[in-house]
């Protein structure tokens, strides 16, 4: 999953949780600044702020390798 695939799962999640930005960054430990720029499509996080978010949110990150590589001849 790239980056921005990442950070639009955690703002949709924002968004469907049906909670404050301020009550979720209080209560994950985000400052409301890092959460504001997350949502609004800023570059910039820190894995432990998203692992934070998503752990918060419910959410699980999986890094998986990406399928069969192609040698080259």
């Amino acid at each position: 999953m790239g980056m921005a695939r990442l950070v639009d799962a955690i703002r949709r999640a924002v968004e469907a949780s049906g909670k404050t930005r301020y009550r979720i960054a209080k209560e994950s430990g985000v400052s409301a600044g890092q959460l504001s720029r997350l949502v609004n499509g800023e570059r910039g996080m820190t894995v432990d702020t998203i692992e934070r978010l998503a752990d918060y949110l419910g959410l699980k990150i999986t890094i998986e390798p990406k399928g069969k590589s192609r040698k080259v001849r």
